[in-house]
């Protein structure tokens, strides 16, 4: 069986299984597809573990540290 997996950027209405904040890690469990979702606290308190059971696991924590880009035109 092959699995596909859709990759796309994270926003702002994914949210942390755990604790509802905005998610910027995102884990697909290699056995059912299914998909995780964490804030980037909770998602390094799992990595350790849960990484080896995942087929895609997406970290845009980096993002946290971007300047935001604000358009002046407004």
């Amino acid at each position: 069986m092959t699995t596909t997996t859709v990759t796309r950027e994270l926003n702002a209405l994914d949210r942390c299984d755990r604790c509802g904040a905005q998610a910027f890690v995102r884990a697909v469990l290699e056995t059912s597809g299914g998909e995780l979702f964490f804030c980037g606290h909770h998602g390094r308190a799992v990595e350790a573990k849960l990484r080896p059971m995942t087929i895609e696991w997406q970290d845009e924590t980096a993002r946290l540290y971007e300047k935001p880009v604000y358009d002046d035109e407004d």
